[in-house]
């Protein structure tokens, strides 16, 4: 995921949010990125506009007819918080809310 200074982003690959991750599919493409008040505090929402390619995941967690066509445009919600480094963290939970289970989004490193 890129997000640039202007407010567009570029997407690779990303996974669906809390029990859309379940469905095992991955999506790339270009949008729209804001900075914005959520429940907890500040958020990251991201916008996929225009989806330019779908990968699935194995294993996925749900099966047969319950898996839906992946979709065309997609909304995420990052939450921000510090590591220990203080540095930004930008992540979200997936799965069943009570698992817990995060998504965290690491900066690549200039090599």
């Amino acid at each position: 995921m890129v997000l640039r200074h202007n407010g567009t982003a570029l997407v690779e690959r990303l996974d669906g949010q809390d029990f859309d991750f379940d469905y095992g599919w991955r999506l790339s493409g270009t949008g729209t990125w804001r900075l914005a008040d959520g429940d907890g505090g500040r958020v990251v929402r991201l916008e996929l506009t225009t989806r330019t390619r779908v990968d699935r995941r194995l294993p996925v967690t749900a099966t047969g007819a319950s898996a839906p066509e992946p979709p065309s445009t997609y909304s995420w919600e990052f939450s921000v918080d510090r590591d220990r480094h203080r540095a930004l963290t930008l992540f979200f939970f997936y799965g069943d809310p009570d698992a817990g289970n995060a998504y965290v989004m690491t900066r690549e490193t200039a090599s």
